[in-house]
């Protein structure tokens, strides 16, 4: 496995669980977490940074880049989301 791509689902993982301890010392905080996935703008904008940085670093960074390129999106999609939210 590539490193770059162990690396990437480290980092998924630790925010995975990170979510998970928040989820069970507040309930509830998990649906807040993940309130983006029904925002279409914050899934559309997430989408593009995916497809942006995975078109442009593939040649460069193997298979890896599109793993952080999927994470990066997913990230991307949750910031605008809590700022649909306010």
């Amino acid at each position: 496995m590539e490193l770059s791509l162990a690396t990437a689902l480290i980092v998924t993982a630790v925010l995975v669980i990170r979510i998970a301890v928040r989820e069970l010392r507040e309930p509830g905080s998990a649906r807040r977490e993940w309130a983006f996935v029904t925002d279409r703008g914050a899934l559309a904008g997430g989408l593009l940074t995916a497809v942006v940085v995975a078109a442009l670093g593939r040649t460069y960074g193997g298979w890896g880049v599109v793993a952080w390129a999927v994470l990066v999106g997913l990230l991307v999609a949750q910031v605008m989301g809590r700022r649909s939210e306010r």
